[in-house]
């Protein structure tokens, strides 16, 4: 500020605004530059917070359509946005070359109030774009019949980007509805030439060898080649083995009083280490049910580092906080969760 003060009073000096006239204004703008814009950055971001809060309250659908179709952004991850619209009721529908575009969109539904989001091509990790905008392209023109002829009509597929699609589930409603392991199948078949003698033949319409994938196995390939799942919640699969050793759900939190010692667990979401802390780290566990916020002090942090920094589950022991529905948990004792090797993400500062 010193550098266009002087700037300033040179310059009304030179147009004859002298004295206390010049004292005034230098003293009016040097006041306001003390809190102009932190006042003006929190009405802005009061004005954001608000608009945001109605449009997730009146158009959840198009609102969440509209955060997972503009990332990287914000503070949450991706599969963290789904999870939290799953809760407020939301229908998330499944990758789909059948219906599903490049980007998110938004779908009648005939028993909710609301449109489901479906879940756009954009999603499928190392699917290049072109390809999928062939994709829509071509099923514009007539819808395609089975997997064989998906690969037929739109070549600029490769086989790679088939196989990601068969794993999380996107060709399942070609032709007819079967698992994933199917299409896994199918796509073998349909990527290799097999000659005039046999590759008219028509699909077989028994059994095929291969068992459907595991409630594990879908968690594993749903992350590995999207980021997230429109399945049920890791921790969900989980909750029994939960409740035997004394875990609350999020969702629970809020009837405990504050002061008691218990356990909550769950996928880390977000680790924050703030330089004005203290050494403090803030951390963020989600279940099925909603988010826990845990306090981790620098001793326990120094003492658990790399347990603290890596894992992706973690349970975590420590008074509860819960005051003016501000809870979080102080804690006291950390230790890894084993709840599926499937490779969750969490947004971390630090």
């Amino acid at each position: 500020m010193k550098p266009i003060e002087e700037k300033l009073r040179a310059g009304m000096t030179r147009n004859g605004i002298l004295g206390e006239t010049q004292e005034q204004i230098i003293q009016s703008i040097t006041s306001f530059a003390l809190y102009g814009f932190p006042e003006s950055h929190a009405a802005s971001f009061a004005l954001i917070a608000y608009a945001s809060a109605y449009l997730k309250c009146h158009y959840l659908a198009a609102f969440t359509a509209a955060l997972l179709n503009n990332q990287p952004m914000g503070f949450y991850h991706p599969s963290t946005l789904v999870k939290d619209a799953q809760r407020h009721g939301l229908k998330i529908l499944p990758m789909d070359v059948m219906r599903s575009d490049w980007r998110c969109t938004l779908e009648p539904s005939t028993i909710r109030h609301q449109p489901s989001v479906r879940l756009g091509l954009n999603y499928a990790r190392g699917l290049r774009e072109p390809a999928a905008q062939a994709l829509v392209r071509e099923r514009s023109l007539a819808p395609f019949t089975s997997v064989q002829d998906l690969a037929r009509r739109v070549p600029e597929l490769r086989k790679d980007e088939l196989t990601t699609l068969a794993e999380i589930g996107a060709l399942n409603e070609i032709s007819e509805k079967r698992h994933r392991r199917d299409a896994l199948w199918k796509v073998e078949r349909a990527v290799r030439w097999s000659g005039p003698l046999l590759d008219e033949l028509p699909e077989m319409n028994g059994e095929f060898p291969l068992a459907a994938m595991t409630d594990e196995e879908r968690l594993v390939a749903d992350f590995r080649a999207t980021g997230l799942t429109v399945g049920p919640h890791p921790m969900q699969y989980r909750r029994e083995e939960m409740k035997k050793m004394w875990i609350y759900r999020a969702s629970d939190l809020a009837q405990i009083p504050n002061g008691r010692r218990i356990r909550v667990g769950g996928c880390v979401i977000a680790r924050q280490r703030p330089g004005t802390a203290k050494g403090m780290m803030f951390m963020s566990l989600e279940d099925e049910t909603g988010i826990a916020n845990a306090i981790v002090a620098p001793d326990l942090l120094q003492k658990n580092r790399v347990l603290l920094i890596s894992e992706r589950f973690l349970m975590i022991e420590g008074i509860l906080q819960n005051q003016d529905n501000v809870i979080h948990i102080r804690a006291e004792r950390v230790s890894p969760l084993r709840i599926t090797q499937a490779e969750t993400a969490s947004h971390d500062f630090h």
